[in-house]
C-alpha cells in the first residue's frame, strides 16, 4: 500500500505498539549511575557484552564514591572485552570522580551537565534523561538513523539531522518508548546487511 507520509508515521506508531508492546532497557542496570555508566560502555559495543562484564564491575564498585577509589589498572581487567576499553575506563574514573565533587555522588539531571562529564556525549546522555529520569528525549543509534531513512522520514546526513527530525514528526510523548521500539525492530527485522523488505513488518507495508 501507497501511504502519505502522516499515514506512514501513524501505521509506524501502531505496529511498533504492536510488535513491543513492552519496552525493557537493553542494558542492564539498577539506578542511574549504573545506567550512565553501562550507555557510556554502550558506545562501539553491543549491549550484549556490556552486559557481560558489568555485573563483575558493579560487584566491586557500585556507585560513583566507590568507583572514584579505583584505578584504571583495577577497572580495564573487568571491561577489556568491551570496545575502545582503556579510554572507557580512563572516563568511567573522571567522571565518578566528578560526580563525587560535584554532585555528591549522584548523577544531573540536565543534559547540559551530563554533556560536560568525559566520556559523555548526546545520545548517552539523551538515554539517561529519558530512561532514568523520564524526560522525553529521542536518542538516535544507527538503527533509527538507518530506519528513517528506508521510511523516507529523513534524509540526514548525520545522527543529529535524523533525531531533529524524528522529533518533529513524532508525538513527544512517544519518544521514550518509540525510540527503543525502532531499535528492536532494526534489531529483528531490518537490519542492515541482510535486510529482506518482504520479512520486514514495517517495511513491507509502506
Amino acid at each position: 500500500m501507497k501511504l502519505n507520509k502522516k499515514e506512514r508515521i501513524a501505521f509506524i506508531i501502531a505496529e511498533l505498539d504492536r510488535l513491543y508492546p513492552e519496552t525493557p532497557i537493553p542494558l542492564d542496570h539498577k539506578d542511574p549511575y549504573t545506567l550512565l555508566i553501562a550507555v557510556l560502555m554502550s558506545a562501539q559495543s553491543t549491549d550484549i557484552s556490556v552486559n557481560k562484564v558489568t555485573p563483575a564491575l558493579f560487584k566491586k564498585a557500585a556507585n560513583a564514591k566507590q568507583m572514584a577509589m579505583l584505578t584504571e589498572g583495577d577497572i580495564l581487567p573487568i571491561i577489556k572485552t568491551v570496545g575502545l576499553a582503556p579510554s572507557k575506563a580512563k572516563n568511567i574514573i573522571a567522571l565518578s570522580k566528578i560526580l563525587v565533587e560535584k554532585y555528591n555522588g549522584e548523577v544531573p539531571q540536565s543534559f547540559e551537565e551530563l554533556e560536560s562529564l568525559p566520556g559523555v556525549g548526546h545520545k548517552t546522555a539523551s538515554v539517561v534523561m529519558s530512561q532514568a529520569f523520564g524526560v522525553p528525549a529521542f536518542p538516535v543509534d544507527t538503527h533509527i538513523h538507518r530506519l528513517m531513512h528506508r521510511w523516507k522520514l529523513s534524509n540526514g546526513k548525520n545522527v543529529e539531522q535524523t533525531e531533529a527530525d524524528a522529533k518533529r514528526l513524532f508525538p513527544m510523548a512517544l519518544w521514550n518508548k518509540l525510540h527503543l521500539q525502532i531499535i528492536f525492530l532494526g534489531r529483528e527485522y531490518c537490519n542492515a546487511r541482510s535486510h529482506i523488505v518482504e520479512n520486514c513488518p514495517i517495511c513491507s507495508k509502506i
